[in-house]
């Protein structure tokens, strides 16, 4: 078979190829100014998280002058998780942990109260009691974890919260939390454990989800609080999970999310009186990717679908939300619209917008006067023309499983380009995005087309494409990622001899398994913050039960691990590596790249590193992350032949 891609290589075209100009990473360095933002009911203020070097805070503005006028900020790795308007004064906030650029945030259910004016800040609930918030010295554990469901409107004081204590697989209570003196009294409790809770219009919760140690989902409905809890079983007894989404506005009719047993999810409306299910919507190729709700924040009306970009559909194409959102998509050429938040009385709607090559603009939209404005971008300097675009590719992996990606391009190429290709991480439900994604834009300006494959195990395609690739960590998982560099090469698109992969955490571990699978295929190969020992991986997994069961199930057993595990197979690995890591990484532990580099070393692999002991699960400080993509580009210049760093800043110690 090698023999026959060789002739084939001998006969493609010889292609020029001109390598761009240096890359000015100043631009993707810069913290985005705004990360997400909602109107108060009034319409006097904006809520808007904003990002510091190593945290993010939440800002209140006035609405009239753009003046800042109260803050909600942790300590170092905090970040503002949710927030919510409780009412025309008082917003509530919760904080979370998030050690690492590339680390997803860890709930703590620590919640924080302010006026838009500033005055009576306080910390509501803790789970260090009264140290909060976040310290990061002590990690003792004093109270259970308080996460907000439900702003309770109608009650200008109280909100709805779970309380969990500070077990494993802990019984999970229902409480009513006064946001001004942080009382709590219980509501209810549930039959399951690790709950989540829906409630309806009126404060009543009537659905509760939640896992026992077997990581089995369940799902209970009551009609009110007087009512007992009974499972629904729409989809369980065939290993599918369903989801509350929320209730028509009479609250009659419950809209739930239900995995089937091929292809991606459906949405249904439910009577809970005649136990009948009504599709609604579903689409041929993707999960819905997010609930549209009407005016009131509470009602699903719709569902938005992510293929070559963002679509929204709706249950009733004249529901008068729906009709708002039809005026308004012509107007954004194209990018991914979502309504926010809205003032009280519905007036005044505050717009997300984004796209492949706009990071994220908020408008304000006036639905009366039929007229809007921009108040907030997340980049201002990052124009959108001056961006490239990611377009949806799909082919055929050698098992006839159909794969979906997205590929990036340099600009004015007119044949095969040299290719990065770049795996997720996660790296199971989490998946590639159509959106403005900063890796690739810097390496398609380096001159590379840029590959993100949404292997199996991915999220976004159904529950068989999730479940496809359990087990399957440097199997069939694997097996899609060389599909679609070698699917790039007979389609054109990549140069077969230029060629290298590089990704971050799972994909980090993609990248060296790579290296040690197709030792012919890639020219070099990046992993940033990645996991290499599957065996380490296994034993962190397995500290309680649920983590047990879920590393037997989506890993294997821990005694085949070895032989999937780039630090046993570095004698396989033949092209140079760069390895980068953070030494206060919890997830992806500096002990992984370093066992990784003794065992290339080991081998007469040549090897680079990037080691900074005082960072977490992707690099925070700006100069960090400029000597992170400086030795990147010049890495991958060496190998590939793309362009390099502009005026890079002085080198820190690490290498």
């Amino acid at each position: 078979m090698r023999r026959v891609w060789a002739v084939l290589l001998c006969i493609v075209p010889v292609v020029v190829w001109a390598q761009p100009s240096a890359v000015d990473l100043a631009p993707y360095l810069r913290q985005p100014q705004f990360q997400s933002v909602k109107i108060s009911p009034d319409g006097d203020y904006y809520a808007v998280i904003t990002a510091l070097e190593d945290r993010t805070a939440l800002a209140v503005v006035r609405a009239s002058d753009n003046v800042p006028t109260a803050k909600v900020v942790g300590k170092r790795d905090s970040v503002v998780e949710d927030f919510w308007w409780a009412n025309d004064e008082r917003i509530v906030v919760a904080l979370a942990s998030k050690r690492g650029s590339r680390d997803e945030p860890s709930s703590i259910g620590e919640l924080h109260a302010v006026n838009a004016d500033g005055s009576h800040p306080r910390l509501l609930a803790s789970p260090f009691g009264a140290r909060g918030p976040l310290d990061t010295t002590v990690q003792l554990l004093l109270e259970p974890s308080v996460y907000l469901f439900d702003t309770l409107p109608g009650d200008s004081r109280k909100v709805l919260v779970s309380a969990v204590p500070q077990i494993s697989a802990p019984n999970v209570r229902v409480e009513r939390l006064d946001i001004y003196t942080g009382r709590r009294d219980t509501v209810a409790m549930v039959p399951v454990r690790r709950a989540k809770f829906l409630a309806d219009a009126q404060g009543r919760v009537r659905f509760a989800s939640g896992a026992n140690a077997d990581n089995v989902q369940k799902l209970f409905y009551r009609e009110d609080d007087g009512s007992p809890w009974r499972q629904i079983d729409a989809s369980a007894s065939a290993g599918r999970n369903t989801y509350a989404l929320g209730f028509s506005e009479d609250g009659r009719v419950a809209y739930l999310q239900i995995e089937q047993p091929d292809g991606p999810d459906a949405i249904v409306a439910w009577d809970p009186v005649t136990d009948r299910y009504t599709e609604l919507l579903r689409d041929a190729k993707v999960d819905p990717y997010g609930i549209l709700y009407a005016l009131d924040g509470r009602t699903p009306i719709g569902a938005s679908f992510m293929t070559d970009r963002v679509r929204n559909r709706f249950f009733d194409n004249a529901h008068p939300t729906a009709r708002l959102y039809r005026s308004l998509e012509p107007a954004f050429d194209g990018d991914a619209i979502r309504i926010t938040s809205t003032s009280g009385d519905g007036r005044l709607a505050l717009v997300s917008l984004w796209s492949d090559r706009n990071s994220g603009d908020y408008f304000l939209f006036d639905t009366v006067a039929k007229t809007g404005s921009r108040i907030f971008a997340q980049r201002e300097w990052l124009h959108p023309a001056d961006m490239l675009a990611s377009r949806e590719v799909a082919f055929a992996a050698r098992d006839g499983r159909q794969i979906h990606g997205y590929l990036t391009v340099p600009r004015d190429t007119t044949g095969p380009a040299p290719l990065v290709v770049l795996p997720h991480g996660g790296p199971f439900g989490v998946f590639d995005q159509w959106g403005f994604d900063e890796d690739s834009q810097v390496l398609a300006a380096a001159g590379y087309a840029v590959l993100r494959v949404n292997y199996r195990g991915s999220g976004n395609y159904g529950r068989a494409h999730l479940d496809a690739g359990a087990q399957e960590w440097g199997g069939a998982m694997q097996d899609d990622l060389t599909d679609a560099t070698r699917w790039t090469v007979e389609t054109g698109i990549a140069q077969a001899d230029r060629i290298c992969i590089y990704g971050a955490s799972y994909g980090a571990y993609a990248a060296l398994m790579g290296a040690a699978r197709e030792p012919d295929l890639y020219k070099c190969a990046v992993g940033y913050v990645g996991v290499y020992d599957l065996g380490m991986v296994h034993r962190d997994q397995s500290a309680s039960r649920s983590g047990r069961t879920w590393a037997g199930e989506w890993m294997g057993a821990r005694n085949t691990l070895a032989a999937r595990s780039p630090t046993t197979l570095a004698d396989r690995i033949r092209i140079p590596v760069l390895l980068a890591a953070g030494g206060q990484d919890l997830r992806a532990p500096l002990a992984h790249s370093q066992r990784m580099e003794r065992a290339l070393k080991r081998n007469g692999v040549p090897v680079e590193t990037l080691y900074y002991p005082n960072e977490g699960h992707g690099f925070y400080t700006e100069p960090h992350r400029r000597e992170f993509y400086t030795r990147l580009l010049e890495f991958l210049s060496t190998h590939l032949g793309g362009a390099v760093a502009k005026q890079a800043a002085h080198r820190d110690a690490g290498r």
